[in-house]
């Protein structure tokens, strides 16, 4: 059988893991015993698996995670409050995404709020679901040259769709009256339909002053604070005193 034709058809319907596979196939000794059903599942099974892996590198490559973070490599032995339970429960299957629930991942600096808060929205991109990640003050100036070039309807319905927004060092300062009623809007796409991740220096309990207007900062509060988790961190700045390597076993 000539395969040549085959795999050029292959690759030209973009069948790239059935063209790998047939070429493996053509390499081993055994590949003639098998049946047409299992070389045809075995073609299939391999096209799933690209198909999926180019999925998921897709979303990560929109998600624009500032750290390469995963959560297998959390970091449970700084003494910093982490609650392992609380994120097992998170990580084990991204259900809090299904549930369209936020985690909010407050402490003073350096303790490891951004990684934690890039390793859950990866852990939802490897679970399937889509994230994308921006810091406040960059978000803020986004929206602004939205709104100022005419496309901020479209920008807002571009951050409705995502499974699961990153908002880092959200009430850093507080917030005008425009960045308070864009971040209202936000809020209100994603209550009960999308999830959110925001991470702070500043305590849940102060959000409501950094916001400003209390009717907007009541509107917000309510729409994100009854359906999030909240991982309270602590400790000194993991920059200044990085935790020492586990010491390899001896022999």
């Amino acid at each position: 059988m000539l395969q040549q034709p085959t795999l050029e058809k292959l690759e030209a319907m973009r069948l790239h893991g059935m063209a790998q596979a047939l070429r493996e196939l053509a390499g081993q000794e055994a590949a003639p015993d098998l049946s047409f059903e299992d070389r045809l599942a075995l073609l299939v099974d391999r096209q799933f698996t690209w198909r999926q892996n180019e999925a998921l590198q897709a979303r990560l490559r929109r998600a624009k995670l500032r750290a390469n973070a995963c959560v297998e490599d959390i970091d449970y032995r700084a003494a910093r409050g982490l609650d392992k339970t609380l994120l097992r429960s998170l990580t084990a299957d991204s259900a809090w995404v299904e549930r369209h629930e936020n985690v909010f991942v407050c402490g003073p600096t350096g303790v490891g709020k951004s990684y934690l808060a890039c390793a859950l929205a990866q852990k939802a991109c490897r679970d399937g679901h889509s994230a994308f990640y921006s810091r406040a003050a960059a978000l803020f100036r986004d929206l602004a040259l939205a709104r100022a070039d005419g496309s901020l309807r479209n920008f807002l319905l571009r951050l409705s769709k995502v499974d699961v927004l990153v908002v880092d060092d959200w009430a850093m300062t507080p917030l005008n009256e425009t960045e308070a009623r864009d971040f209202w809007e936000i809020c209100e796409d994603r209550c009960q339909a999308r999830s959110l991740i925001l991470t702070s220096q500043m305590p849940v309990a102060k959000w409501h002053q950094q916001i400003g207007d209390s009717t907007i900062a009541e509107g917000i509060l309510d729409r994100i604070i009854h359906r999030a988790h909240r991982i309270e961190l602590r400790g000194e700045s993991m920059r200044k005193n990085p935790p020492k390597a586990e010491p390899k076993a001896e022999h």
